[in-house]
């Protein structure tokens, strides 16, 4: 049975604008999130853009911290977020990043420099490697990000919508990678919009709207109630746009 490594007990995390003249009200990004993360599982995170995912891998790298309720550890594990707008200092080069990354997961740095060669060539940046990530692209920091996290080799892997990116060949190995990765019992939780990818890769998926968790469970279970509520939400919106022209002629 898998043991849990982390738990999310009525999580929230909210954000404020600040203002001279007046306190304008909390938006909570998060509010009430309670599940469990366990070893060596799989779990994708599904929900419409602005719904609090990428927020909620922050959490669990303990790159935020929660403005209520409570996150348990219930064991010591080193995270690496694999994110599109990755944090890297602008002013590093690819080469220089990859060894601090190593660095802040505690890996020595001979350890880390031997794996040098194959983060270049994985990530497939060639002369840029050796520049100032300031100079990349979206899409070069998110292939150093994955092919620095894949040789640092970290615990836990949070996986944000990156799997699609670069051209056909470093998605096919990006993807069987990440596979590996879940066939030697690492644990792996996959933001994706790809429904496809989720449910092939995908013990257990966790649905979030608008900052609260709709539903969690069975994979299956969850794509399909997740993709039913989209279709009532498309014949609703069909409805109101007949609706709609009925008044309209009607007026007319």
């Amino acid at each position: 049975m898998n043991q849990a490594i982390l738990e999310f007990c009525e999580v929230g995390i909210f954000y404020q604008k600040k203002s001279l003249s007046f306190r304008s009200p909390k938006f909570w990004a998060l509010e009430d999130v309670s599940f469990v993360l366990k070893r060596g599982e799989t779990l994708g995170v599904i929900g419409n853009n602005g719904s609090g995912k990428s927020t909620l891998l922050k959490l669990i790298s303990g790159i935020i911290a929660p403005d209520s309720g409570s996150i348990t550890s219930y064991r010591k594990f080193t995270a690496s977020l694999l994110a599109l707008n990755v944090g890297f200092n602008p002013n590093l080069t690819g080469r220089e990043s990859s060894v601090l990354s190593g660095l802040l997961l505690g890996m020595k740095k001979t350890e880390i420099e031997s794996r040098l060669n194959a983060i270049e060539t994985l990530s497939g940046l060639g002369d840029f490697f050796d520049q100032p990530v300031g100079n990349y692209s979206t899409g070069m920091k998110a292939r150093l990000g994955f092919s620095t996290a894949i040789q640092i080799n970290p615990d836990v892997f949070l996986v944000d919508e990156i799997l699609g990116v670069g051209d056909q060949q470093f998605r096919k190995i990006s993807y069987e990678l990440i596979e590996e990765k879940i066939k030697s019992n690492k644990t792996v939780v996959l933001v994706s919009h790809n429904l496809d990818v989720i449910q092939n890769l995908c013990d257990r998926v966790l649905w979030i709207e608008k900052g609260k968790i709709v539903k969690v469970g069975d994979t299956k279970e969850v794509i399909d109630y997740y993709l039913s509520a989209i279709r009532q939400v498309m014949r609703d919106n069909h409805q109101d746009q007949l609706d709609n022209t009925r008044k309209n002629k009607i007026v007319c």
